[in-house]
């Protein structure tokens, strides 16, 4: 009997690009699930086939309405996206979640585990729900979240929806991937949200106090009112641009279809002001500029022995001994040294 290593090992020879864009044009959960693990993946082998992957499946994205959800602490993120989620699988939509844990940058493993805590959208059939690790990236996703969206979108998902890590100030990536970004906050929020950096204000489409239910409800229902207010002190560029303030309830549901409504009515603004494409343009050109600098990073710490070269300069700087800009020229030196051998 052959050994799981072996097994798997025999597997991920016979990976089949073909099989698996067909899968995932069919909206075969396991080929959605796999090609998303192989484009996280750091194995060179299977970088060179997430990119044939994606070349592939370009030409059936581009058509779903991207939905980015961030928010503070306890806001209750998790549980507003199955509420909203079941909501609009009830409406007729195919919904894909993307969540993001942070990663510890001790053990540099998941801190928060599996946020899958949404019980009624993980049973629809009409939903697919994915964790991943920030792996350290910053701005609070994903560094291949960009390539999921492009997965769920050729798997058929008309909304994709991305949860982001919601750490508080670190999360304007989400605008360079997203359509619309919601911004999550609870009562007693306001001043805290004065005080936030103008980044994440600007990161807003939509603002919405959560848990507006029980004796919380008048509280949240003030909470909008002053949030309202402070939204006036920020300059808008457009109609659009002004983010619409609501309350609502993941308990109760209260607010949803207001929220849902304000949506629809943000994207026919955008759309006719031409913000939508314009944006989207911007998207590929941010994502350009990433994945440029992922893929220096990449060739230049596969260069042979320029880790412990690296980590002599790196002891030279420690100690004092060498500047910082000199130690990185000198590894850029090495570098495009090695680059001229190979030639």
């Amino acid at each position: 009997m052959e050994s799981p290593k072996t097994f798997i090992k025999k597997r991920e020879e016979t990976l089949d690009v073909e099989t698996i864009v067909k899968g995932i044009l069919k909206g075969e959960r396991a080929s959605l699930a796999r090609a998303i693990t192989l484009i996280e993946s750091e194995k060179t082998s299977h970088r060179k086939i997430g990119q044939h992957l994606l070349k592939e499946i370009l030409p059936y994205t581009g058509n779903s309405m991207r939905i980015g959800i961030t928010g503070i602490p306890g806001a209750g993120k998790s549980t507003f996206i199955d509420k909203f989620g079941t909501l609009l699988i009830e409406k007729g939509y195919k919904v894909a979640v993307l969540t993001i844990d942070p990663t510890s940058p001790f053990s540099h493993g998941s801190i928060l585990g599996d946020k899958t805590r949404m019980e009624e959208l993980a049973k629809k059939e009409e939903a697919f729900i994915r964790p991943s690790p920030t792996g350290g990236h910053l701005g609070g996703v994903h560094r291949k979240t960009r390539e999921a969206i492009l997965i769920c979108e050729a798997a058929g998902f008309d909304i994709i929806i991305i949860e982001t890590v919601g750490v508080g100030q670190s999360e304007t990536d989400i605008r360079s991937m997203t359509d619309i970004t919601l911004l999550l906050t609870i009562t007693g929020s306001g001043d805290d949200l004065q005080g936030m950096k103008k980044g994440i204000m600007e990161t807003a489409d939509l603002i919405i106090v959560t848990k507006a239910d029980g004796e919380n409800r008048i509280n949240a229902l003030k909470a909008k009112k002053e949030l309202e207010q402070v939204l006036k002190i920020f300059p808008q560029q457009s109609e659009s641009s002004l983010p619409k303030v609501y309350a609502a309830s993941s308990l109760t549901g209260e607010g949803f279809e207001e929220i849902w409504e304000g949506i629809q009515v943000f994207f026919q603004q955008v759309k006719l002001e031409g913000e939508f494409f314009k944006r989207r343009q911007n998207q590929l050109k941010d994502w350009l500029q990433g994945s440029l600098k992922e893929q220096l990073l990449y060739s230049f710490y596969s260069v042979d022995d320029l880790q412990k070269e690296y980590e002599r300069l790196e002891e030279l700087v420690v100690s004092g001994k060498l500047p910082v800009t000199e130690a990185s020229e000198q590894l850029l030196n090495h570098f495009f040294e090695a680059i001229q051998k190979r030639k």
